[in-house]
């Protein structure tokens, strides 16, 4: 995970996921809309399991 990744995520979490597929995308927008720290988490944890596989 790069740090611009990381800073991306906390400001706007959908746009550092954007590499990650469509779903990935997705998912993190609608956690985002609901609240802003569900998807930060998201997009944490999807940033950090694209580097594991």
């Amino acid at each position: 995970m790069s740090l611009l990744r990381v800073i991306l995520a906390i400001i706007f979490p959908p746009l550092a996921v954007i590499d990650k597929g469509c779903g990935s995308i997705v998912i993190t927008f609608i956690l985002t809309c609901l609240g802003w720290i569900p998807g930060v988490i998201a997009a944490l944890i999807i940033l950090n399991r694209g580097e594991e596989y």
